[in-house]
């Protein structure tokens, strides 16, 4: 039985996000900056994680692979974070509520460790999602 714990996740721009887009979207540098999703100790410990593990990250919207950190800010124990972008994107309500912009904030994430599976580039996961490329 895969361990599992649920969290509340929100987004937002970070400065290694800014750093790693200037060489492109496209580039690893990219999916090391937002291919993340930043924890709290306490919530790394209960799903048996270490730093540095890839996780699954699963809404009632979509799901994601990404790389599990400790969180830079906090401690927020019951909320995790991911950078805007892909990865966000892959599990945030893409309802706009005609202001154009997903909500960010307050999406209920259950999050398992999966150490075999990987974190896809932000390119590869727009084709899939727009069905170029068959995940």
């Amino acid at each position: 039985m895969t361990k599992n714990i649920t969290l509340n996740l929100i987004s937002g721009r970070t400065i290694q996000q800014g750093v790693a887009i200037e060489s492109g979207k496209e580039k690893p540098s990219y999916r090391t900056a937002c291919g993340i999703i930043e924890m709290d100790n306490a919530d790394l410990k209960a799903l048996g994680a270490w730093k540095n593990t890839n996780v699954r990250v699963t809404s009632d919207h979509g799901s994601v692979i990404v790389k599990a950190i400790e969180a830079t800010q906090g401690p927020h124990p019951g909320v995790a974070f991911i950078p805007m972008g892909p990865w966000a994107n892959s599990i945030v309500d893409p309802n706009t509520y005609s202001t154009g912009m997903p909500t960010f904030k307050g999406t209920p994430v259950k999050i398992e460790v999966t150490i075999n599976e990987p974190i896809l580039l932000g390119i590869e996961l727009v084709q899939i999602q727009c069905g170029v490329k068959v995940g």
